[in-house]
């Protein structure tokens, strides 16, 4: 993250603390700073720092803006080419945020036993997103989903899944309904 990218983020967090449901302004902010710090910082400036104009601060200005916001000063940097405060890959956050859908979806299906359980299998298993996408695979291969119902799961004979063709059938029968 920037720094310029750092100072807006902050100014929102400190907008929301404050109470004001909005980022704090500019303005606001260089009339806070000299109030809380006795110190003044000019809404140019400010404006030219978030922009990337002024890539660096002042060690002066790093100093009275960490105090305002109370962070450490060595916060206010750019962070290194490739730095990531996530401990975890881009892909194990997807999985992660899927993970969370699918055991909220569990729990709003609760009356519907099968569906929970099936959910929950999904979510528990090491690659939720390759299973989705697998799903989608099957749905989209005509009569493949009929098919697989009829082999691994018999006691869905008659049932609405082995009524459905492809997914894109499936899109066209609920158009033709409409």
């Amino acid at each position: 993250m920037k720094l310029g990218e750092k100072i807006r983020y902050l100014r929102e967090v400190e907008g929301s603390l404050r109470g004001l449901d909005r980022d704090l302004s500019q303005q606001e902010m260089v009339r806070a700073v000299e109030a809380e710090t006795g110190s003044k910082i000019s809404q140019s400036y400010l404006s030219q720092i978030e922009s990337g104009a002024r890539p660096h601060l002042t060690n002066t200005t790093r100093q009275i803006l960490a105090k305002f916001f109370k962070v450490h000063p060595g916060y206010l940097v750019d962070d290194p080419e490739g730095y990531s405060i996530e401990l975890q890959s881009d892909l194990r956050s997807v999985e992660d945020k899927l993970d969370l859908w699918l055991v909220s979806g569990a729990e709003r299906f609760h009356r519907d036993p099968e569906l929970m359980h099936a959910l929950l299998t999904v979510a528990r298993h090491e690659r939720t997103r390759e299973c989705l996408l697998l799903l989608e695979a099957i749905l989209e291969t005509p009569g493949l989903a009929p098919r697989l119902a009829e082999v691994l799961r018999p006691k869905l004979e008659g049932s609405e899944i082995r009524n459905q063709g492809s997914g894109t059938e499936r899109g066209k029968e609920k158009g033709a309904h409409k």
